[in-house]
């Protein structure tokens, strides 16, 4: 087996950057292997991708020192296009890889710089269209894409070039989990053609999969090994800033023999040692999760129907549906389904195609933009998309400036909200130059500085590391018992599990489930149905007949 790529003391350093963002690294990865690439957040895994197809030192200048090797032939050295006809690389950003005007012209772009013929094209657009969940639309305008939709885009994009290497960073961070599942299922593929894949992913259950695991921390690989290695030490993924898988975590708190990697090897090893028994139907649960606020309605839905312009279909049908003062509710729902449609409709952002909405009981069109602003609150998924003013402190006062808010409510309220979202001190930065989950908070600040009574936040937990992500939850549960009404758009199974009181489940413009989240999670054919998958610690519980669908929660009822 040949080797695709090798790094030999590479060392990178920004041209405005203080610190190397990679520091010497070594090592190999096999022809056809699959590895993953874990680590905190600017722990350098996309630093390392972008030397495999030489944008660094080419396209980010900067220091750079050592080789990197891509079969062969040294990445510094040769030129970007060159590159590009071995290694294929959908960014972390993916929505900066596309240009075009539709899904067929973006799919045909790279081969047609390979210069294959349009016969050929053509077949590795019918190839791969269907194996990114978009078959049937190649004529679709890029811009009427869901983010899911864009990101299984920029994946087949790079698919349709079939180069020996692929590296993915971050791919399905915007994904439902069976999209997630289809983009994991390449490993298998792409091993039967001897072309190797690396992706950037800190998903326990993805890395399970891999042939090894290259752990990074702070510019440095601390870790290479297999699966069974890497993923059953607790203490090193932590401190890299990657949860360890549910199963191993729970084993060890229970101080029970073995560390299974999933929850079909946990069922084995407590069959085989003969652990824990499954719960009797009918034996009551320690455990009482509440569902759901109690307060009055303060969003209510009125046969809500929506359709694009040029859309052949509506994308929301007839929804129906109340949210209570003070819920915390998470919107899932396969790509495409209406999620973000559906949210964009609470604050005023799309106005029905029919039926309406009410907010605290009066129609929406019977308030101003000012007047909604300051009932419903949203948060974009890319924070980036909403934040433009120099400082910290300017960006999240602009809303209540915009307001007419005076001087004196504006400073009040600022400090208030940077103090809620752990930005105190942060007011005088340039939000530019904070983290992807610092300004993640920056958003959310802004929002919150107008003191709105509900709270919508799009994929709030997308590209943060373990860490940011707990910290974004908490921030949000502390807002929730605050009296705030949170409602999260999310393809993270796991935090829907963990925060929500309630879960909506969408499929195809259409509400598909709506109640208390443990039972939503325990219909696991219905949620098939929406191209949805549990958690691996929510599979497991429901195997167990238990009503856990947190770590905490399943060590206690496994206890009792």
């Amino acid at each position: 087996m040949g080797i695709s790529l090798f790094f030999d003391n590479l060392t990178f350093t920004y041209r405005d950057g203080e610190q190397p963002a990679l520091k010497g690294i070594r090592g190999e990865i096999a022809s056809g292997a699959f590895t993953v690439i874990m680590g905190h957040g600017g722990a350098g895994k996309s630093s390392l991708c972008c030397t495999t197809n030489s944008l660094i030192p080419r396209f980010f200048r900067g220091d750079y020192r050592g080789r990197v090797l891509v079969q062969g032939t040294e990445a510094a050295g040769t030129g970007v296009a060159d590159l590009s006809r071995i290694v294929g690389l959908v960014m972390q950003d993916f929505e900066s890889q596309l240009f075009s005007t539709n899904v067929e012209l973006e799919m045909a772009f790279g081969p047609e710089n390979l210069g294959l013929s349009r016969e050929r094209i053509s077949e590795l657009i019918d190839r791969y269209l269907p194996f990114v969940g978009l078959k049937g639309m190649g004529r679709r305008d890029i811009a009427t894409l869901s983010g899911g939709q864009k990101q299984r885009l920029a994946i087949g994009a790079v698919l349709t070039m079939e180069t020996p290497i692929l590296i993915l960073d971050e791919p399905t961070t915007d994904l439902d989990p069976r999209g997630r599942a289809d983009i994991l299922s390449l490993a298998a593929d792409l091993k039967d053609s001897k072309r190797t894949l690396v992706m950037v992913d800190n998903e326990a259950e993805t890395a399970s999969g891999a042939s090894r695991i290259w752990l990074m921390r702070q510019g440095e690989v601390v870790a290479q090994g297999p699966p069974a290695q890497i993923l059953t030490d607790p203490g090193l993924l932590h401190s890299c800033g990657v949860r360890p898988p549910p199963t191993v975590t729970l084993f060890e708190s229970l101080g029970w023999p073995g560390r299974p990697l999933t929850p079909e090897e946990a069922l084995s090893q407590m069959q085989i040692h003969h652990l824990s028994p499954v719960r009797r139907e009918g034996k009551p649960s320690p455990l009482q999760r509440p569902a759901s606020g109690g307060g009055a309605v303060i969003l209510e839905t009125q046969n809500l129907t929506f359709r694009y312009p040029g859309s052949p279909v509506d994308a929301l049908d007839k929804i129906n549906m109340a949210i209570r003062e003070g819920e915390f509710v998470a919107l899932i729902g396969q790509n495409g389904s209406g999620k973000t449609t559906l949210a964009k409709h609470f604050n005023g952002l799309l106005k029905p195609t029919a039926g309406g909405l009410l907010v605290a009981g009066k129609p929406a069109p019977s308030y101003t933009r000012r007047q909604l602003a300051r009932q419903v609150g949203y948060v974009f998924q890319n924070p980036d998309h909403q934040i433009f003013a120099p400082t910290v402190r300017e960006e999240v006062g602009y809303g209540l400036k915009v307001l007419g808010e005076g001087p004196q409510v504006i400073d009040r309220n600022v400090e208030e909200a940077l103090a809620a979202t752990g930005l105190a001190g942060y007011g005088d930065r340039s939000p530019f130059l904070l983290s992807r989950g610092e300004r993640q908070r920056v958003a959310v600040a802004s929002v919150l500085a107008v003191k709105p009574p509900v709270i919508v936040l799009d994929e709030p937990t997308t590209g943060l590391d373990d860490r940011h992500q707990q910290d974004t939850m908490e921030m949000l549960g502390r807002l929730n018992r605050q009296g705030h009404t949170i409602i999260i758009i999310t393809h993270a199974m796991a935090i829907a599990e963990a925060h929500a009181g309630r879960t909506i489940v969408m499929k195809e413009g259409r509400l598909l489930a709506d109640g208390p989240t443990r039972e939503v999670f325990g219909r696991e054919a219905l949620l098939a149905q929406a191209a949805l998958i549990p958690s691996p610690l929510a599979r497991l519980s429901n195997r167990l007949g238990l009503m856990a669908l947190t770590l905490p929660e399943m060590i206690e009822e496994l206890k009792t």
